[in-house]
């Protein structure tokens, strides 16, 4: 349930009727009737323990209203200031992709 709940408030909102407001945030209430009438059916409390005990901290709810907190592909602004990184930036990856991140960097992809 929650990689479903990732696609559809990170990628594609499409896929169950909703639209997210321009800061990516959505009604709480909205969200489970649209997942409900494409047959997700998911309780408010289910709700709040995935948002809960997500171990990448991925979903923020302020009031009734719920989004992801980072990764979108789909336009939001999520009101972040772009800061300095530090003198030293690691990245996990694997060996294999080692040779194009030297020769290209880091990239952000279609993520926003």
């Amino acid at each position: 349930m929650s990689k479903f709940l990732s696609l559809v408030l990170r990628h594609q909102p499409k896929v169950i009727g909703i639209r997210l407001d321009p800061n990516g945030w959505i009604d709480i209430d909205d969200l489970l009737v649209a997942m409900e009438r494409h047959g997700w059916s998911l309780r408010r409390e289910d709700l709040m323990e995935i948002v809960r005990t997500d171990p990448k901290d991925r979903y923020a709810v302020e009031g009734n209203r719920i989004r992801a907190n980072q990764g979108h592909s789909v336009e939001v602004d999520l009101g972040l200031k772009p800061v300095e990184p530090p003198e030293h930036l690691y990245h996990g990856t694997v060996e294999r992709f080692l040779p194009a991140i030297r020769e290209q960097r880091l990239m952000k992809g279609r993520r926003h």
